[in-house]
């Protein structure tokens, strides 16, 4: 399930992705999704240490990255 407010992020950084792949170079759109990946993992893996909830850690993991990677725009 995607919020609606988190469908503003995922819109944007697809757009970015694929601009990245078709203006520059495929490698520098896996380097993007890398590293937002690695930024959800690192959020998973604070909110597990915390204590709560795979579901709760996930949701909040991806909602953390998506808010914070958008604040910039």
């Amino acid at each position: 399930m995607v919020l609606r407010s988190s469908l503003l992020p995922i819109l944007v950084w697809t757009g970015v992705g694929c601009f990245a792949y078709f203006v520059y170079n495929p490698v520098v759109a896996i380097v993007l999704g890398g590293l937002l990946r690695l930024l959800f993992i690192v959020g998973f893996g604070l909110r597990r240490r915390a204590k709560h909830s795979v579901r709760c850690s996930a949701y909040g993991a991806l909602g953390g990255v998506l808010d914070k990677s958008i604040t910039g725009f």
